[in-house]
C-alpha cells in the first residue's frame, strides 16, 4: 500500500464566495465525511494533513507580485474590487480573507509537492486543490491562485527534471497551460469539452506550446454531449502515449468531476464509473513512469452532494491504494446526514451502473466520427514532434 497523503482541514471551506456561488465548500466538507464514512481515512497507509497557508514568496513562484498584492487590497476591502485582473466580478466575487482562503488552498498542494520531494509520500491528494484558471496575474473561473501550478513549480524548483500535467475538468486548463506555456520541463494536458460550447473558450488542438517547449501544452477538446465511451478513447489515444514519450518524473493531475451528466456546469455525459476509471488511469501511468510519484487536485464540481463527494471518494480509495468497488453502498449515515443537513437525497450506490467500454484507437480512425476527428486533430499536431505516428501509435 503506498504511502498516501490527503490534504484536508475545515478551514479549506473558508474558500466561500457566497451561499448561491456554485463553488461552495460543501461539497469539500460532504467529500471528507463521505471518506470518512467509508473508512478511507482509517487506512494505516493514509495520513491527514492539515494545510498552511502559502507566503506571498511563495506564490510568487507563478504570480506577479503585483497580483498577490492586489488580492491583499480586495480581502481588506472587498468593496473595492479590480475587476481588471478578475477580482470582484461575478464569477471571481470579492470577499473579506480572500487571499488567506486562496492561500491556504495553495498552501496544501505546495505541502503535497514537498511530500513528493521529501519521499514522505509517494501518493498525495489535495480534493480543495486544483484552482486551474487562475493565470500569472489574473484570477478567472473561480480561481484565484493556481494551486497545480504552484506544486509543479515547487518539484522543479527541489529538482525534477519533468512534470506532467493532466487536466481532465471538463473545462480547459487553461491558467496551467499559461504559467507554463514555454516551459519544456512540463507537459500540460488538458481533456475538456470544446470552448466552442463553454468556458474559457481556449485549449484547442492547435495551442502546442511557446517556441521553446513546441508540442508540450496538449489539448484534446471533445465536443459538447460526450458520453463515457468517447471520452476514454480520447483519454487513452493521446494520454499514455505522450506520457511515455515524455517520460515525467511526478504527475500532477487535476480532477475536476463538472464532466458528470448530472453537472450543471458543462455540457458532457460522464458517469461516476468513467472518472473512477480515468483516476485508476493516471495512478497507472504514474506507477508506470515515475516510480508512483503522484499529486492529485480536485477542479470543479457543482453538483455538490450527488456527484462531487463520491467522484472524489473514489480518488482518495485510488491514491491510498484499494479502490472502492462501484457497487459499494453509499453508507447510510452518509445518506441520511444529507438529507437531514442539505434536504438533498443522494445516490444509494458507490457508481451510476454504467457499462465502460471504449473502442482502443488500434481499432482505427473513424473520420464520421467527430471525437475521433479531435482526437487526430491533437495527434496530428502533437505526435510527430516525439516521433511518434500519429495514425499508428
Amino acid at each position: 500500500m503506498p504511502p498516501t497523503q490527503v490534504i484536508w482541514s475545515e478551514q479549506m471551506m473558508a474558500y466561500r464566495f457566497s451561499e448561491t456561488h456554485p463553488m461552495h465548500p460543501i461539497r469539500l466538507e460532504l467529500t471528507a465525511r463521505l471518506c470518512a464514512d467509508l473508512g478511507l481515512f482509517a487506512r494505516a497507509n493514509l495520513t491527514l494533513v492539515q494545510p498552511g497557508i502559502a507566503t506571498d514568496e511563495q506564490l510568487a513562484a507563478v504570480h506577479d507580485a503585483d497580483y498577490i498584492a492586489a488580492v491583499h487590497r480586495v480581502s481588506a476591502h472587498p468593496e473595492v474590487p479590480d475587476e481588471a485582473r478578475g477580482l470582484g466580478t461575478e464569477d471571481n466575487p470579492a470577499y473579506a480573507g480572500i487571499h488567506e482562503a486562496s492561500a491556504r488552498l495553495a498552501g496544501g498542494s505546495l505541502a503535497a509537492a514537498e511530500a513528493i520531494l521529501g519521499q514522505k509520500a509517494l501518493h498525495v491528494v489535495n480534493f480543495g486543490g486544483g484552482m486551474h484558471h487562475a493565470a500569472a496575474g489574473k484570477a478567472s473561473g473561480f480561481c484565484i491562485y493556481n494551486d497545480a501550478a504552484l506544486a509543479i513549480q515547487r518539484l522543479l524548483d527541489g529538482g525534477v527534471k519533468k512534470v506532467l500535467y493532466i487536466d481532465v475538468d471538463a473545462h480547459h486548463g487553461d491558467g496551467t497551460q499559461s504559467i507554463f506555456w514555454n516551459d519544456p520541463r512540463v507537459m500540460t494536458i488538458s481533456i475538456h469539452e470544446s470552448g466552442m460550447s463553454l468556458f474559457p473558450g481556449t485549449g484547442y488542438a492547435n495551442e502546442i506550446g511557446g517556441p521553446d517547449a513546441q508540442g508540450t501544452a496538449v489539448n484534446v477538446a471533445v465536443p459538447a454531449r460526450t458520453t463515457d465511451a468517447a471520452w476514454l478513447r480520447a483519454f487513452h489515444a493521446v494520454v499514455p502515449q505522450l506520457a511515455a514519450a515524455f517520460a515525467p518524473e511526478v504527475i500532477v493531475s487535476q480532477h475536476g468531476c463538472d464532466g458528470h451528466r448530472d453537472d450543471d456546469l458543462s455540457n458532457l455525459r460522464l458517469t461516476i464509473d468513467a472518472q473512477r476509471q480515468n483516476a485508476l488511469d493516471i495512478a497507472e501511468l504514474a506507477a508506470r513512469h515515475c516510480e508512483g510519484r503522484w499529486i492529485a487536485t480536485g477542479g470543479g464540481g457543482y453538483n455538490t452532494a450527488s456527484v462531487v463527494p463520491r467522484a472524489w471518494s473514489h480518488l482518495v480509495a485510488i491514491a491510498s491504494g484499494k479502490p472502492v468497488p462501484l457497487a459499494t453502498p453509499v453508507p447510510r449515515q452518509w445518506r441520511d446526514y444529507v438529507l437531514e443537513r442539505y434536504g438533498v437525497r443522494t445516490p444509494e450506490s458507490m457508481g451510476d451502473n454504467a457499462e465502460l467500454w471504449w473502442r482502443s484507437w488500434e481499432v482505427g480512425y473513424d473520420p464520421a466520427d467527430p471525437v475521433d476527428r479531435t482526437i487526430m486533430a491533437t495527434r496530428k499536431e502533437i505526435f510527430p514532434l516525439f516521433g511518434l505516428d500519429p495514425w499508428f501509435d
